[in-house]
């Protein structure tokens, strides 16, 4: 690619520090805010009104939308100006309004990976620990300390609280109260959210379904109704799955539940009965 194609271009009315990093290709658009820590990756497009403060690291071709505030300080009154950090990986979608704040002591980050898509009004509390290809839907409020796995979905308009993990594959239903961890691969819809079932879409669509000829989703759907339909001591059958030759998608669904259960952690939600 020419030296010309990947040309940072900065609107005249933007106001960049001049310490702050701009790879190649970055565009800087009408009234954005870039402060001296930030440092952003190749081919990244920072929309009209966009402030990106405090110590950011942005990757390559993320798109920030008109509005979103990255990397300003937490709403945690136990900040005290520590130096944190907030750190995207590669081809975010953030859309307007979106607001991700720094993490809250020192040396500590708020961690968003590659691929992922925050929709309008979204917002993102400190040290939260996203992973890879979430979808989070419109209004939705996600408290400090949230871990979130690869490929879940987030219904719009409701709130996760501080300390829950939402596993891989996980879908939320819009307008669901999260104050309990959500198990991978589960669905969960109501007030207060309850399990409904496996995303049998969401698997189907990650290949795991098709996966050893379906036995992985056999298998799945074995240890949830292990776990979830037998009317057991939830520890008893936990601990009967555990004991089973798993597969990995069974197996990752064990060792949340069994860390969920732990010392530290909010509890997994229950099934609807």
């Amino acid at each position: 690619m020419s030296s010309a194609a990947m040309a940072t271009k900065v609107h005249p009315t933007a106001v960049v520090d001049p310490r702050a990093q701009l790879a190649g290709g970055v565009e800087i658009g009408p009234y954005a805010v870039i402060g001296p820590e930030v440092v952003i990756g190749r081919g990244s497009r920072i929309g009209p009104h966009v402030v990106i403060d405090g110590r950011v690291r942005l990757g390559e071709r993320n798109r920030i939308f008109p509005g979103a505030c990255i990397g300003l300080e937490p709403q945690d009154l136990k900040y005290n100006g520590a130096s944190t950090e907030v750190v995207l990986g590669d081809d975010n979608t953030i859309r307007e309004c979106v607001t991700i704040n720094r993490a809250t002591h020192e040396g500590e980050q708020t961690l968003l990976g590659s691929g992922n898509l925050l929709m309008a009004y979204s917002h993102i509390g400190h040290n939260c620990q996203l992973g890879d290809r979430i979808v989070i839907a419109n209004g939705v409020a996600v408290a400090g300390h949230v871990v979130i796995g690869d490929r879940a979905v987030i219904g719009g308009v409701l709130g996760i609280h501080q300390f829950v993990h939402i596993g891989k594959l996980a879908m939320v239903g819009g307008m669901s109260r999260v104050d309990r961890d959500v198990p991978p691969f589960m669905m969960i819809e109501g007030h207060p959210g309850r399990i409904r079932g496996l995303n049998k879409i969401g698997l189907r669509r990650s290949g795991i379904a098709q996966n050893d000829s379906g036995a992985q989703m056999r298998q799945l759907q074995e240890v949830w109704t292990l776990l979830y339909r037998r009317r057991r001591v939830f520890s008893e059958a936990l601990a009967e799955a555990l004991a089973l030759p798993l597969l990995p998608p069974a197996e990752e669904l064990c060792r949340f539940l069994q860390a969920s259960i732990g010392p530290g952690r909010r509890g997994p939600l229950p099934a609807q009965r």
